[in-house]
């Protein structure tokens, strides 16, 4: 996230690291830009979200993706952004990939959203038919996050039965206290982060895994339930992406915990 914590937490990461900006409501994207500005200056691989709702129309988009590219970033993700009514002209990520694709400035990655466990505001056969619509635009896909690894073996092989063969990153949360997440919601606003969480396993159930755990969620369950699909080439999951909530520094000492396990 964009925030003022975000020049300390990338500290944590090795050189190189690639990193997903987010669009935060109370910044902007103009925030979400000068930070991937910055981190590509420093040495990372940055992945900035472009959430549609969030761009004014294309001329503003054209701004974006020049900058973008000058910093030479290569990889954008476009989700369409939570805004209640869209900030300009691009009411969803399909919208932004049509007119990114009439634009002078190409990206060699593009991702889109999926929802293993649905939407709360979308129904599964609206899901699918904007997934269907951003297919052509994009080259992989990254989870919505999800806790339950048979959720998204499952939204795989639907996706793959409609014809979608683009690889998948699989979001997964990581390291989270329980207080921080409440630290975290109150800085971007309680109504962002929780319905984050509510979107996908729920508040309470998420609630409920933290206290079971005293207080701190690890992924080991997650990320040893997907295992056995990686390098099967039907799932095609190509890696992790990881949500962190600015929690850098727990969810790196448990990647190189696991890495060394």
């Amino acid at each position: 996230m964009p925030f003022d914590s975000f020049d300390e937490e990338i500290t944590h990461l090795p050189d190189g690291a690639t990193i997903a900006i987010t669009t935060s409501p109370q910044l902007g994207i103009e925030r979400t830009v000068e930070r991937s500005e910055q981190a590509a200056a420093d040495g990372y691989e940055v992945s900035p979200h472009i959430a549609a709702r969030y761009v004014e129309g294309p001329d503003h988009l054209a701004q974006i993706a020049e900058r973008l590219t000058e910093a030479g970033v290569t990889d954008i993700f476009v989700p369409g952004g939570d805004r209640e009514e869209p900030i300009g002209e691009f009411e969803s990520a399909h919208d932004l990939l049509v007119a990114l694709d009439d634009l002078d400035y190409e990206f060699e990655e593009v991702g889109i959203t999926g929802y293993p466990e649905g939407h709360d505001f979308l129904s599964e056969s609206t899901l699918a038919e904007a997934m269907d619509k951003k297919e052509p635009y994009a080259t992989y896909v990254v989870t919505q996050l999800c806790y339950d690894p048979a959720a998204v073996v499952d939204w795989i092989d639907e996706i793959r039965a409609r014809g979608i063969d683009l690889p998948v990153e699989v979001g997964i949360p990581g390291v989270m206290k329980y207080q921080r997440l409440l630290q975290i919601s109150r800085k971007v606003g309680v109504g962002d982060s929780m319905k984050f969480l509510r979107k996908t396993s729920g508040i309470l159930g998420f609630v409920r895994q933290l206290v079971g755990s005293r207080g701190t969620y690890e992924p080991d369950e997650l990320v040893d339930g997907l295992a056995p699909h990686v390098g099967d080439e039907h799932y095609d999951i190509r890696g992790l992406h990881i949500y962190t909530f600015n929690q850098t520094p727990d969810t790196e000492e448990w990647r190189h915990r696991r890495l060394g396990d």
